[in-house]
């Protein structure tokens, strides 16, 4: 164990290696059977992808064992001696699970926009009518990017007919 002391970056090359892992395992239960439209496949890509993790992977751990360390972040707006900001990062948190709870019930854009807001309302913003309107907008410019622009469809929920 006192091999492992101060070595947690051992910790994210271990994570690297079981993600690159995965994406291999998944690449390779892919049919290797491709179209004439796409005459790579679908196989190549996720194979890259998990072989270029598990390098990066093996290239940190052996940093990490050779010495190498992280630098501390000097940045110059960030006070490093200030403690963690927990009610942020839970109002962020509250906003993403109300995200995921609501996304079927009330469709993207409600529930976006309750995202969208959560959001500026964790970060400090105290806006009360101009906050809402973008996020609002925010949430109909994603949604319509999606459907229109990418042909993805995203859930309308109560909205359904109206969008």
């Amino acid at each position: 164990m006192t091999f492992l002391r101060g070595r947690a970056e051992l910790g994210v090359a271990a994570f690297l290696a079981l993600v690159g892992v995965v994406v291999l395992v998944d690449g390779l239960g892919l049919p290797t059977v491709s179209a004439a439209a796409d005459p790579v496949g679908t196989r190549p890509m996720p194979l890259v992808v998990g072989t270029m993790l598990l390098v990066c992977a093996v290239f940190l751990a052996v940093d990490v064992v050779r010495g190498g360390r992280g630098e501390v972040e000097g940045g110059e707006d960030v006070d490093l001696d200030h403690p963690s900001d927990w009610r942020t990062v839970g109002l962020l948190l509250v906003a993403f699970v109300a995200n995921i709870v609501l996304i079927d019930r009330l469709g993207f854009v409600i529930s976006g926009a309750i995202l969208f807001w959560g959001s500026c309302f964790a970060l400090g913003s105290r806006h009360l009518v101009r906050d809402p309107l973008i996020s609002v907008a925010l949430s109909l410019g994603t949604f319509y990017g999606f459907y229109s622009g990418l042909g993805i469809h995203l859930p309308a929920g109560v909205l359904q007919g109206v969008l």
